[in-house]
């Protein structure tokens, strides 16, 4: 679809944006490869780990790779990932790049996590739980609603961009062995040796934790928390889970008026493929 549509690829993974963190974030870059020819990519490795970045850098970034695309006579393809981000796109939200503030965060102090959840849920519809996983996310989420309700100038829009979103859709039972197939292959490939790599290198371990996922587990067992089939089982099971939230973002936006495609990804995708081409060619 890539070659067909004269592509480049636009990653949409929060994680994949970080240097050194390669098997745990899936950046496969070996797949981007066809037929002996190069597909370009961007936003990946384009932070160093243990930084931070938001949804507004991404769509800072997204921004000047789409356009560099489009002045190239190319077709972007956004890829991913990470929900909060495609929908950044085709949805516009409004973002700004909210700046710390220490005074309004020392007001915070005083107050207990479920108080300042229920808080931010006063402020803005939850579509998921990130910003509430940790008391960091939650502190910086709402900083950024109390920016916002002070500066509304400061918000722009997304301009508005041809686009049309594809998934591709899986029986439950697929996905759950291809995600234990897959986690033993990262496993078997140097997962652990990577985020040891990256704790020798001087990453904070409150970022890898922050991180989620293989880099919180991976983390905890290397600090000695736990045991290694302890490791693996929480990651087999948080995998899962993440996989179901991924579905239920994308059935989220589904239901806010953005059409996707779906493909079988269990039948042969020529003909899938060639109509989606078609009716992203009439947009």
């Amino acid at each position: 679809m890539a070659l067909r549509l004269n592509g480049e690829i636009i990653s949409a993974d929060s994680r994949q944006v970080f240097r050194g963190m390669d098997i745990g974030t899936g950046k496969d870059l070996d797949e981007y490869t066809v037929d002996g020819r190069q597909i370009p990519y961007h936003l990946i490795d384009i932070r160093d780990a243990g930084e931070e970045y938001s949804v507004y850098q991404f769509q800072g970034d997204f921004l000047a790779a789409y356009e560099a695309i489009l002045a190239a006579g190319h077709t972007p393809i956004l890829c991913g990932g990470t929900g909060m981000y495609i929908e950044s796109v085709v949805r516009g939200y409004r973002l700004a790049d909210a700046p710390i503030d220490e005074k309004y965060r020392r007001s915070l102090e005083p107050y207990t996590d479920e108080q300042l959840a229920a808080r931010l849920a006063s402020m803005v519809k939850l579509h998921n739980h990130t910003d509430t996983e940790t008391r960091d996310r939650l502190v910086r989420a709402l900083e950024i609603q109390e920016f916002q309700r002070q500066h509304p100038e400061a918000y722009q829009p997304m301009p508005p961009m041809k686009h049309l979103v594809v998934g591709l859709s899986l029986p439950r039972e697929v996905v759950v062995s291809r995600i234990g197939a897959r986690l033993r292959q990262r496993l078997e490939n140097g997962m652990v040796e990577e985020v040891q790599r990256l704790i020798d290198s001087g990453v904070p371990i409150h970022r890898l934790l922050r991180y989620g996922l293989e880099y919180k587990n991976i983390t905890l067992y290397l600090q000695g928390q736990c045991t290694y089939d302890e490791m693996y089982e929480r990651l087999f099971t948080e995998i899962r889970r993440f996989s179901k939230r991924q579905m239920t973002w994308f059935r989220h936006m589904e239901r806010g008026g953005t059409s996707i495609y779906w493909l079988d990804a269990t039948q042969p995708q020529s003909a899938q493929i060639e109509e989606i081409i078609k009716a992203y060619n009439n947009l």
